[in-house]
């Protein structure tokens, strides 16, 4: 039995319009709502990522030996070099250090880590 399903994942931000527009370019989707304060994009089968922008925001340490990087997304790519170069020519900044050969941290402009991973590694 399903309690829930999930429709939004909402993103403490720097700048809610700049991360939310990187977050478009980066993976395609339509941004439904745009102002300062809060921004959101749409994506496949209506599920949605949101944004808001906080006053004195700190973006989360990388590396972050406690632990805290709030959160992470696994992202895949059909190439990881051209994927990392893409995703830094929209803003991304390629974290250092980088943890292992098959995957690629990098950070948003709001200092959120995500990972970029080959496609075919998930099957």
């Amino acid at each position: 039995m399903t309690i829930a399903s999930m429709k939004m994942v909402t993103l403490d931000s720097a700048d809610a319009r700049r991360d939310a527009r990187f977050w478009s370019n980066l993976l395609g989707w339509e941004i439904t709502h745009e102002q300062d304060e809060y921004a959101m994009l749409t994506g496949p089968d209506g599920i949605a990522l949101g944004f808001g922008t906080v006053a004195d925001y700190q973006a989360p340490p990388w590396p972050n030996p406690k632990g805290s990087k709030q959160f992470h997304f696994d992202l895949a790519v059909d190439d990881l070099d051209q994927g990392v170069e893409a995703a830094v020519a929209a803003g991304a900044t390629l974290a250092d250090p980088q943890p292992a050969e098959t995957w690629r941290v990098l950070l948003d402009p709001s200092g959120h880590p995500f990972c970029l991973t080959l496609a075919s590694n998930w099957g």
